[in-house]
């Protein structure tokens, strides 16, 4: 089997020793440029997550990047990678993991962007998601077409599941392994699916079993959309949960896609639903969260309805952060004009958090608060720390702030109070910044 490795990677490769963090467009670091470097650092989401707890985004290239009318925004554009750098402590490739892009000929496998990414990740010191290995969609043609047997079909995908995961053995901190196995009934989906379909439930047992001969160390996932709530998909994956584990099956975790959109309702249960994975002694995670609305012709929301977005990311980080071991929260994507939605959904977007050179909009005020108050003396950290009162904040509004909202303190949902470090309750110990 050849496996064609690029020597000389696309852009990324050669910047990610030479990044430099000062680089961040100004934007991105919403202080002014009076704002002393070290206070416009605290001034992000990475800045102020709790310990122990991962803030993400999906890094945007593949897919529907390779037919946008800007360059692929990882390899190409340096302001780009610097905010990844800054504002993230986690990192799932969008794309450039999927079959048809790392492994687009048989026995053919094209490492280069998927290393850039994991590369890139290893010296800005953040974790990597790994995305996906079992999926009906993005496979490419000579798989979903081509004339194997069922017994060369499993030898496939065995093959594959030790490459790619044994490659980055030890590099990956959480695979996301089976995604989107159920439709919305919580049936499996063999017509979609053709693993599925041509080997039968049984492989996925093994896939799991597989990727963790790997690396032993990488946490597995589940990952699907519309399970924010105990409905029949998710019902159908913590039944299968529970089977494979009793069969010793090594699943360790459960991810919410959290695609949303503002024409349907939230679900004020996902706090209920991530704390029934978890019971299961699962870790849980946010994986792919963007809230997409009814957009003009300028491509955005009113800004009542962003204002309703903002509101529905802060419930969806406070439902992860109030669960012991939902440790991962990723938004899936940087800035608007980048996101998947508007080509998947004509006439929505405004999906992120981010806009134009790297402006915040609400719903990144709400994540960067709502991860402050997580953390004991979180609440007064807003009001007084000058990295948000001082002049050039963007996004926060300069009077009091409400007093009356419970506070989320990471393990525990705490009415208006938080605890001290070391204390009951502080589940994760004393607060430290993530570097």
């Amino acid at each position: 089997m050849s496996r064609r490795i690029p020597v000389l990677r696309i852009g990324a490769a050669s910047a990610v020793a030479a990044l430099c963090l000062t680089a961040v467009p100004q934007a991105a670091a919403a202080a002014s440029g009076s704002t002393p470097p070290g206070l416009a650092e605290q001034d992000t989401l990475r800045w102020n997550a709790p310990k122990d707890f991962y803030i993400g985004s999906a890094v945007a290239g593949g897919g529907h990047h390779t037919t946008a009318d800007y360059p692929e925004p990882f390899p190409s554009d340096p302001g780009y990678r610097s905010v990844l750098a800054r504002e993230f402590s986690s990192l799932t490739p969008e794309n450039q993991m999927k079959w048809e892009f790392i492994h687009p000929e048989e026995g053919v496998y094209e490492f280069g962007p998927a290393d850039d990414i994991v590369d890139f990740a290893e010296a800005n010191g953040q974790v990597v998601r790994g995305h996906t290995l079992f999926w009906h969609s993005q496979n490419p043609d000579w798989l979903e077409n081509g004339d194997h047997t069922p017994e060369e079909l499993r030898a496939v995908l065995k093959d594959h599941v030790h490459t790619v995961v044994g490659r980055y053995e030890g590099r990956i901190q959480q695979w996301e392994v089976a995604n989107e196995i159920f439709d919305d009934s919580g049936n499996l989906r063999p017509e979609d699916n053709i693993w599925l379909r041509e080997l039968g439930p049984e492989i996925i047992g093994d896939v799991f079993r597989w990727a963790h001969d790997a690396d032993p160390n990488a946490k597995l996932f589940f990952n699907d959309y519309n399970v924010e709530g105990p409905n029949a998909k998710s019902d159908a994956y913590y039944a299968l949960i529970q089977d494979l584990l009793a069969q010793g099956v090594p699943v360790h975790g459960f991810g919410m896609q959290t695609h949303l959109g503002l024409q349907y309702g939230f679900d004020g249960r996902m706090q209920q639903n991530l704390q029934r994975f978890d019971d299961l002694g699962l870790e849980t995670a946010v994986t792919e969260i963007d809230v997409r609305g009814p957009v003009g012709a300028d491509g955005q929301m009113s800004e009542e309805l962003r204002q309703k977005q903002a509101d529905w990311f802060r419930s969806a980080l406070e439902a992860c952060l109030a669960v012991e071991d939902c440790n991962s929260f990723t938004v899936w994507g940087v800035l608007d004009q980048h996101s998947w939605v508007p080509n998947t959904f004509p006439g929505y977007g405004d999906a992120l958090t981010m806009e134009g050179d790297y402006e915040r909009k609400p719903a990144y005020t709400a994540l960067q608060e709502t991860l402050v108050r997580a953390h004991p003396g979180g609440e007064a950290k807003l009001r007084h720390h000058p990295a948000f009162r001082g002049p050039g904040r963007t996004g926060t509004p300069t009077g009091p702030l409400p007093t009356s909202r419970p506070v989320v303190v990471r393990g525990r949902l705490s009415a208006g109070r938080s605890t001290g470090p070391g204390r009951p309750g502080s589940a994760r110990g004393p607060w430290r910044p993530r570097r």
